[in-house]
């Protein structure tokens, strides 16, 4: 069985506040003189389900096509910790670490709100994230639209990464989801100065 774990991306996808909204255009339509439909794309890196790559939070960071694709394919856990609060913490996760993989997919939402952008969004704590990188998990996700608070601007998860080396996927969509272990496979595609890509998660069953 395949979870497509990837959000519908449309001109009503919500963004965060202030980056580009998904907008296509026809460059060119079927017609008499016309054997093809060819559109032009506008969007933010950040839309939809997506891998952030160093650049994005380090300003020696690489961007994502020189980021390695084996954290983004691989075994990985999906943990519940639905309506737990603000920030993902350690006692939320705590009872489905045994034998953990090294990817970690957390699901914060009863329903994700894949139509409107949500300002209380769930994030990590950075002491949760540190604890993960020191049983090995070398990958994070989560199905709210970063890893941290919306309105922070220290991006305290997103520094523990740069400094652990891990990766993270953002804006996944985890509902109905159960708690266990999948295969997953979220690529990013290999943009060569971007500082994200938008990526088409899915998790296979084992």
């Amino acid at each position: 069985m395949i979870w497509d774990i990837s959000p519908p991306v449309h001109a009503g996808s919500p963004v965060f506040p202030g980056d580009a909204a998904f907008e296509r255009r026809w460059t060119w339509t079927l017609g008499p003189d016309c054997p093809v439909n060819v559109s032009t794309l506008t969007l933010s890196p950040h839309t939809g389900a997506h891998a952030d790559a160093p650049l994005h939070y380090d300003p020696q960071g690489v961007p994502i096509g020189e980021v390695p694709l084996e954290p983004y394919l691989g075994r990985c856990r999906v943990i519940h910790a639905v309506a737990r609060g603000p920030l993902v913490l350690w006692e939320h996760i705590s009872h489905a670490l045994d034998d953990l993989p090294p990817r970690v997919l957390v699901r914060t939402y009863a329903q994700a709100p894949v139509d409107r952008w949500d300002a209380g969004l769930a994030a990590y704590a950075p002491e949760t994230v540190e604890r993960l990188a020191d049983l090995g998990v070398t990958l994070i996700g989560i199905d709210t639209a970063s890893i941290d608070p919306a309105d922070s601007k220290a991006l305290s998860s997103h520094q523990v990464i740069r400094r652990r080396g891990l990766r993270v996927l953002e804006n996944l969509v985890l509902d109905g989801v159960p708690e266990g272990d999948y295969e997953l496979i979220a690529l990013p595609l290999k943009l060569t100065t971007a500082d994200a890509s938008p990526v088409r998660a899915i998790l296979r069953e084992l």
